[in-house]
């Protein structure tokens, strides 16, 4: 099975362009995040990119109003949850705004993938990621830093999976070969700066991803 790719934090033409061979593409609605976007800007890169490709739109702990603007402007495939959102709060944002929801969770060790259990009925995704570093500029993702991919190796879950963290063109092949994940979640892997996409990483990674 193809292994599907998500590239994140996307917001410039050239970027975009060379994300269209992915399956997922997302845009981060995070103001302290230097790949944030606005709706009405992801809205005008988005509309670069084939239909096939699902736009994901990130947020951190959002209240209704938050979503709402997202929704109006851009109208996301997806949206994916990256804060300390609990299962009812997912599940109830998957009703009210009749869209997909991938929960984004911090794993270090096999106890917080015991507690992702919780939401494995909640979302319709599931991305397992690094948990920041300790350090006050640290953000909820796109930090570089990866966890051990062998807490992984043998769970089952109920729902998709992503993995995250930390991933470049360089490791994420032996990434999938240890922790066997259907599909891969990249941001800061393949920039050259904060918050600047890589368009040369960018088809590096999908094809290390993909096996060439």
């Amino acid at each position: 099975m193809t292994v599907q790719v998500k590239i994140c934090g996307l917001n410039a033409p050239d970027a975009i362009a060379a994300a269209s061979r992915a399956d997922f593409a997302g845009f981060v609605f995070y103001p302290p995040s230097p790949r944030a976007v606005l709706p009405a800007q992801a809205a005008k890169l988005a509309s670069r990119l084939p239909r096939r490709v699902k736009r994901v739109a990130l947020l951190v702990d959002p209240d209704d109003a938050a979503l709402r603007a997202v929704f109006i402007a851009f109208r996301p495939d997806m949206v994916q949850l990256h804060g300390k959102e609990p299962p009812e709060r997912v599940a109830e944002i998957r009703k009210a705004f009749s869209v997909e929801v991938m929960k984004a969770l911090a794993i270090g060790t096999a106890a917080d993938l015991d507690a992702a259990r919780a939401f494995d009925g909640a979302a319709d995704w599931l991305l397992f990621d690094a948990k920041p570093p300790k350090r006050p500029d640290a953000l909820p993702g796109g930090n570089a830093t990866s966890f051990d991919w062998t807490l992984l190796a043998g769970r089952s879950w109920h729902k998709p999976w992503m993995l995250s963290g930390g991933l470049t063109p360089e490791n994420v092949g032996e990434a999938l070969r240890i922790a066997r994940a259907p599909a891969v979640d990249v941001s800061s892997g393949v920039e050259d700066r904060p918050g600047h996409k890589d368009p040369a990483r960018i088809a590096a990674f999908l094809a290390a991803a993909r096996g060439g």
